[in-house]
């Protein structure tokens, strides 16, 4: 394998996610080989101070890496910002990345897949993105890795000539979209990721990630999937700037296979995009059928009070 791509972590107020983080990493047969880069933002007001402190005193104490660098910036960049700042630095100068954010962990094959990923598809002009994470899906009628035109940021990879293209142009992605793409950019109604470019225009959230979906849609790239996937998130306990509160989140099984087969014909593809657009249209049958439910249950205790 040719010169490995860079690891960066960005990292914030969340000490024992980040451990889990940087533990399983530890654990990938690549890692001391693998140059790792993290950015720890400063703190947004005095309530999130003492986890940022904590983290800044772990990330110094961290081994097991070619060469480890710690970038803690001196004012609140807040998460979108530092990635996109951070990344552009990095990717610009290795001319490849590797980047997770505090809440993943990783398989100790995840760094062989996306450097033998990034390696393979390194001269392909159709392929601009490798996700290390995959939905919970049946995987009937699948091989190792998948293409389709969904971006997903839990672990992912990208090279220089790629990025180069990412721009956060609120109005300008608005713009450029017809109705007609707007529904293939949302899986064909399947999920609504446009709305989350409407929510950046009206400020309630400030995200950088479906800028890059939006970049790489726009050029017709198409995004690299393992079937079984090498991630899991750990942050849907509400500890996360933009991780809603799920509870206790059953761990995944992650994928331990050291060899992965990539896929040569540079299309769609169609029985894996109907397969996550059924799990879509599952999860929100799932979660109609809880708020029923929960309704029903408020109800009846009201009637049985009065």
């Amino acid at each position: 394998m040719k010169l490995l791509a860079p690891i960066v972590l960005f990292v914030y107020n969340r000490p024992w996610h980040t451990k889990q983080t940087i533990e399983a990493l530890q654990k990938n047969e690549l890692a001391s080989e693998s140059e790792f880069i993290i950015y720890s933002d400063a703190a947004k007001n005095e309530q999130a101070s003492q986890g940022v402190e904590a983290v800044r005193k772990y990330i110094e104490t961290i081994n097991g890496f070619k060469k480890v660098t710690l970038i803690k910036r001196d004012k609140n960049w807040g998460l979108a910002d530092s990635i996109i700042n951070g990344v552009t630095e990095v990717v610009n100068k290795y001319e490849k990345i590797i980047v997770l954010e505090d809440d993943l962990v990783t398989s100790p094959f995840f760094l062989n897949f996306m450097n033998e990923a990034l390696e393979f598809y390194q001269n392909n002009k159709k392929v601009w993105h490798v996700s290390g994470w995959n939905y919970p899906i049946n995987s009937e009628g699948l091989n190792d890795v998948f293409l389709w035109r969904v971006m997903n940021c839990w672990g992912w990879a990208t090279w220089e000539d790629k990025w180069q293209f990412y721009e956060k142009n609120i109005d300008s992605a608005m713009a450029g979209f017809s109705e007609s793409e707007i529904k293939a950019f949302n899986l064909d109604e399947a999920e609504d990721f446009f709305a989350q470019i409407e929510a950046n225009k009206q400020r309630k959230i400030n995200t950088w990630a479906i800028f890059w979906y939006a970049t790489i849609f726009k050029n017709n790239g198409l995004c690299l999937n393992p079937v079984h996937t090498f991630v899991d998130n750990i942050g849907h306990d509400g500890s996360g700037v933009h991780c809603g509160d799920k509870g206790v989140v059953e761990q995944r099984d992650l994928n331990l296979s050291p060899d992965i087969g990539f896929v040569t014909d540079l299309v769609e593809s169609k029985t894996a995009v109907t397969i996550i657009k059924n799990y879509y249209f599952a999860q929100k049958k799932t979660l109609w059928s809880r708020l029923i439910n929960k309704l029903s249950r408020v109800l009846t205790g009201k009637n049985l009070v009065s």
